[in-house]
């Protein structure tokens, strides 16, 4: 029996699955990882600094660049791949518990994945926040304003500065969605890790702890992961193509 089988045989079996998806799910939509050989930091160094979060606060100039950087990122006119669209017909099975995404593009929502079974652990690029007292907006609404001629557009009610509402170098993950998330593990019989090298804490703990709590772990990505001997099955391969399939049984 090849992986793909034994993957698609565990899916298959299993009642409550917990989904965790990285940056190799968006990959085939054109959007890029961040440190892979084409990855956004490995092409501009400079872009990490963009979300991180002294940098930002304290550098003007920066954050101008960086709005200009956010009126270009892909995920505007990116739309869900078949591996995106996979896991929904996965979710309509009703046996997905919750879908844990490292990823800010909303994809996972435009493909149609219930917004209440999705955790952002890091945030999305969709929403705009103030540091200063919390507003928030639709991202869409802050880039008219930089298109119109502000190129650091501020906070409407404080004055505040504004970013994107993603968690940045220096800030913490909201307790809540990582309680949410390792709650989900400790009660899966299934954790599917796709696209994501596994190597990004806390996150990446949700794998050894579904394990250690009972669950199979299946691992769908084009490179090794930080818990591929720790998996069930590993499938390599391009994720587009392999998630249908996997979860089509």
């Amino acid at each position: 029996m090849d992986d793909l089988t034994r993957a698609a045989d565990l899916v298959a079996g299993a009642g409550r699955v917990v989904v965790l998806t990285g940056a190799g799910i968006s990959t085939d939509s054109g959007i890029p990882d961040f440190r892979g050989p084409d990855g956004v930091w490995t092409r501009d160094p400079e872009a990490e600094r963009y979300s991180t979060i002294g940098h930002y606060l304290a550098d003007p100039d920066l954050r101008v660049r960086a709005w200009q950087h956010r009126m270009a990122n892909p995920a505007w006119t990116a739309v869900p791949n078949a591996g995106h669209l996979a896991l929904v017909d996965l979710e309509r099975t009703g046996r997905v518990e919750l879908l844990v995404t490292q990823n800010i593009d909303g994809l996972h929502q435009a493909a149609g994945s219930a917004p209440d079974l999705v955790v952002e652990m890091h945030g999305s690029i969709r929403a705009a926040r103030c540091v200063s007292c919390g507003w928030t907006a639709p991202m869409t609404e802050v880039l008219d304003r930089v298109r119109a001629g502000e190129p650091d557009p501020d906070c409407p009610v404080c004055g505040g500065i504004v970013k994107s509402d993603t968690v940045f170098f220096g800030e913490s993950l909201r307790p809540e969605r990582i309680e949410r998330a390792f709650d989900a593990a400790r009660g899966c019989d299934l954790l599917l890790a796709v696209g994501t090298t596994l190597a990004v804490t806390p996150v990446a703990r949700l794998a050894p702890v579904a394990v250690g709590a009972g669950a199979a772990l299946v691992i769908v990505n084009g490179s090794p992961t930080e818990y591929d001997d720790l998996a069930d099955v590993v499938v390599r391969g391009s994720i587009s193509e392999v998630l249908p399939a996997l979860v089509s049984g």
